[in-house]
């Protein structure tokens, strides 16, 4: 995040994330994930809630997807989502704990500006979505470059 689309595509996808919205007469975050095939822009999935896709929110927005949804399903007014800094948002699965083991944390928690957040289930199996981890930085590219380093050095055998 952000997304690297042009700014024409950008708008597109508000538009149409907002005429979905509104036409629902939706109250609280949706979230609406895009496809782009051929250029053409499809809707695959629409979710009525705060969103994995979303997660990244937690540490480089000023309002979180879930702050966000506790307000708007108050009638608090909304906060602000401006986001704070670039970052890559890399989805922890099951498949990186071996043997039930974990994975090497350390491989993440030495860099500053890495964030961890696991979900508290009692057991890791293959494809289940144990957690996530936000790489944040002043550019895109490097918030890219150190979450995929950081992946490779939490896969088994690493």
């Amino acid at each position: 995040v952000p997304a690297r689309i042009d700014s024409s595509v950008a708008e597109q996808v508000v538009s149409m994330a907002t005429q979905i919205a509104s036409g629902l007469d939706y109250i609280g975050v949706m979230a609406v994930e895009f496809f782009i095939s051929k250029g053409k822009l499809l809707i695959n999935e629409i979710a009525p809630r705060p969103h994995n896709s979303g997660h990244y929110t937690l540490d480089a927005t000023v309002t979180s997807q879930f702050e966000q949804q506790v307000r708007a399903v108050c009638g608090l007014p909304l906060g602000d989502t401006r986001l704070l800094s670039p970052v890559v948002m890399i989805n922890l699965i099951g498949d990186l704990w071996q043997g039930n083991k974990p994975p090497p944390w350390e491989a993440l928690l030495s860099h500053a500006n890495a964030k961890l957040h696991l979900y508290g289930k009692r057991e890791a199996r293959p494809g289940r979505k144990m957690g996530h981890y936000n790489v944040l930085a002043p550019e895109l590219e490097d918030a890219l470059e150190l979450a995929t380093d950081i992946k490779t050095q939490l896969e088994p055998g690493q």
